[in-house]
């Protein structure tokens, strides 16, 4: 069984319930669900989630690039983006942001939990690492 809390940043509702259900059954605990970059990093930042689906369109202010820019820098969350866009011009936006996937919608539910299961393995091992540096250091 899958492990995991996740927050979903979707600003189609019915989309958003989808996500919501196929990560039930895989077994993750939803920790929110947000419709623009705004209530992302608030909701980040009130419900500590180990992973945030962000979708890259979004009501509001914020684009879901410059959502996860803030959330990796103030939370230190991995993003995992889920869109509908695939043009070169914001595949460049979203490396600079250091993704830990990049699903483009339509996917299925294997596609999703594989892509998280690999974005949470990569976050714990660099974590590990970054420990382990930081107490090399001390010696």
């Amino acid at each position: 069984m899958a492990e995991g809390r996740i927050l979903i940043v979707e600003d189609e509702h019915i989309v958003a319930i989808g996500i919501k259900r196929m990560l039930k059954g895989l077994g993750y605990t939803v920790t929110g669900v947000a419709s623009s970059g705004e209530d992302a990093i608030s909701k980040a930042e009130s419900t500590f989630p180990d992973l945030v689906l962000m979708d890259i369109m979004l009501k509001g202010e914020l684009d879901g690039v410059e959502a996860a820019k803030e959330i990796k820098a103030r939370f230190d969350v991995p993003v995992v983006y889920l869109t509908a866009y695939s043009d070169s011009n914001i595949v460049e936006r979203v490396k600079k942001t250091g993704p830990f996937g990049y699903i483009v919608k339509p996917f299925d539910e294997k596609d999703l939990h594989s892509n998280i299961e690999i974005a949470l393995h990569r976050y714990r091992k660099e974590k590990e690492n970054q420990e382990a540096i930081e107490e090399e250091k001390k010696d």
